[in-house]
């Protein structure tokens, strides 16, 4: 039988982790022909492709001649970089930049996800013309990896997007839902970080953004350079448990508030909230309200499943 397969063409890499599994789907429903690539979860839903094997990477840009890449794929915890330098800096640098190489070649837009942990969180909120300063080794290797995309393809994009949550497939895939254990668990104290201002983004938003960007720029191609997307509701990780719970109708009086500065594990800036004016200014963005999205995301792992009724009834 005939499929109507769209025209548009894009690749997502890291198509199997949180944020690529919300790109891929926000293209596929929205007219694109979508291609995810990952590596370890891949198959058999996506392609398997290890981004640091170069003539891989060639071949499938090659093959499917995409217009746009989201590149997605990185290894994002700051304290596994610390302890895995080298692995992080391949992935987050190297194979950057040969993806921005591969991507110059057959004119594909590339949009390189990066972090608001490129800032140092002094003085808040940034720009994207203000000076980075990371202070931890994932900030770093990002921020390179910045570099070197923009270095070998001067048409491409760069994303900064702080702490992100979604539909996840297990609690630790992201730093907010990882906490509703110590929410649903009321009978024993936890302690939560009242320190470290954050801004938690739901990756439907960031996706819908990379859509939006990828299409403005199919008709504008001066559409490039280093855009900043974020939730714009200021949340410690205790206001973001306070958050959770208040939404379940759960209680919250065993969260205790931790306000010192975090003494171990990979050092996290203060405040590192970003300026999203620019994209703004161009019409681009999506934003779920911060209770909506939590909800959303966390009610399949409800414990006691006696409140899925008061929650959604």
């Amino acid at each position: 039988e005939d499929v109507d397969i769209p025209s548009r063409r894009a690749l997502i890499t890291g198509a199997t982790g949180l944020l690529g599994r919300a790109v891929f789907k926000e293209f596929n429903e929205n007219n694109w022909n979508a291609v995810g690539c990952g590596y370890r979860r891949a198959q058999p839903r996506f392609e398997q492709i290890n981004l640091l094997d170069s003539v891989a990477v060639h071949d499938i840009i090659h093959d499917f001649q995409p217009h746009v890449i989201v590149h997605c794929a990185a290894e994002r915890r700051p304290d596994v970089v610390e302890n895995q330098p080298e692995a992080a800096s391949q992935l987050n640098v190297a194979a950057s930049g040969n993806l921005a190489k591969e991507a110059a070649g057959v004119g594909a837009f590339l949009i390189y996800i990066s972090t608001d942990y490129v800032f140092d969180g002094t003085s808040p909120p940034y720009k994207e013309t203000d000076i980075p300063n990371p202070l931890n080794l994932y900030g770093k290797t990002k921020l390179e990896g910045e570099k070197v995309v923009l270095e070998n393809n001067e048409g491409a994009a760069i994303l900064r997007i702080p702490i992100l949550y979604g539909e996840v497939e297990r609690l630790e895939e992201s730093a907010v839902t990882v906490m509703f254990d110590k929410v649903q668990f009321s009978n024993k104290s936890a302690n939560m970080d009242h320190w470290q201002q954050r801004f938690p983004t739901n990756v439907k938003d960031v996706a819908s953004v990379c859509r939006q960007l990828a299409e403005k720029r199919m008709l504008d191609p001066s559409i490039r350079g280093t855009f900043h997307w974020s939730g714009n509701e200021q949340m410690t990780k205790y206001e973001m448990a306070c958050a959770i719970a208040d939404a379940f109708n759960l209680p919250s009086s065993h969260l205790r508030p931790i306000t010192d500065c975090p003494v171990v594990g990979a050092l996290r800036p203060r405040n590192a909230q970003l300026d999203c004016s620019k994209l703004e200014m161009l019409g681009i963005g999506q934003r779920t309200p911060f209770r909506a999205g939590i909800k959303e995301s966390l009610w399949p792992f409800l414990i006691d499943k006696r409140w899925r009724q008061t929650v959604f009834h």
